[in-house]
């Protein structure tokens, strides 16, 4: 499917792009080479073709799940300015 000028002039009035009278021809050939490419990938046989996820089938390196943090709950609490039961009061901002 090859674009003509006025497709180009429509799509370029949609986007709200302000192409001049220069601009027109360039991008014209612009999106038909695109199209063109886009066409050509669609022909391609991809029926025996298996999903990938990545295409080096590469694994992540995992890190050791070791705690780095020491449990500072109780002295966050303590400079909180409401605590009820281990957990922090809010004021209630819905009706």
């Amino acid at each position: 499917m090859a674009l003509e000028r006025s497709d180009v002039e429509k799509i370029a009035h949609l986007a709200r792009l302000g192409l001049n009278e220069a601009e027109v021809p360039r991008t014209t050939e612009t999106l038909n080479n695109i199209l063109g490419l886009i066409d050509a990938m669609q022909a391609v046989d991809t029926d025996d073709i298996e999903p990938l996820a990545h295409p080096l089938e590469a694994t992540q390196r995992l890190r050791a799940d070791l705690v780095t943090e020491r449990n500072q709950r109780e002295a966050y609490q303590a400079i909180a300015p409401a605590v009820e039961n281990g957990l922090y009061l809010v004021p209630k901002v819905i009706e």
